[in-house]
């Protein structure tokens, strides 16, 4: 911790504390707010029955409660940062990077005090450690799909649909023609 004098700490020390007070505002507002997250969704929608909803409604249910899911873990995960860098402070160890021990520079820690790693020794996000477990079992497509798209462009489209049903006249009886004193369904169009 000799690379940071006393106000640069200070200054990590108030930042990191100010972080910690919001995330754990955050937690407390949710539960003043939404209840405990672990409860059914048909409890902590407050409905009797899911029967009777549409099925959007409950798409959209599921989905607010997947993403409110996720943004408390990124957070519960930051909030555990967080204290362990405060913890580091109070043991004098703040500021090396736990891989190889070097210090981690001032302006590293300005932008994100709670990181134990200097920039060369951040672990690498990979994409694919996260992934549905649903994507073990999927089969790719077949080798070729949606390549022929394109070329089929302009053939039968949308307009040419609805000039092929055209022919066939309208829903309208004589009586709701546009024209007046029409006799036959193809005389109003």
């Amino acid at each position: 911790m000799s690379h940071l004098n006393s106000a640069q700490l200070k200054e990590l020390e108030h930042t990191l504390h100010e972080e910690k007070k919001d995330l754990e505002r955050h937690f407390s507002v949710e539960e003043e707010d939404q209840g405990d997250l672990s409860e059914s969704l048909t409890d902590s929608t407050g409905e009797l029955s899911s029967y009777d909803n549409h099925p959007a409604d409950m798409g959209t249910e599921t989905f607010e409660r997947g993403r409110d899911l996720a943004v408390d873990e990124k957070l519960s995960s930051e909030l555990e940062q967080v204290n362990a860098a405060l913890s580091k402070i109070d043991k004098g160890e703040y500021g090396v990077c736990e891989v190889c021990g070097k210090d981690i520079p001032f302006e590293r820690l300005q932008a994100l005090p709670y990181t134990p790693y200097c920039i060369d020794d951040t672990p690498e996000k990979n994409i694919s450690d996260d992934r549905p477990v649903e994507e073990q079992v999927m089969t790719p497509p077949p080798s070729g799909a949606g390549e022929g798209r394109q070329e089929r462009e302009g053939r039968f489209d949308d307009a040419d649909a609805w000039e092929s049903v055209e022919e066939y006249g309208t829903s309208n009886s004589p009586a709701m023609a546009a024209k007046r004193d029409v006799k036959d369904y193809n005389e109003g169009m």
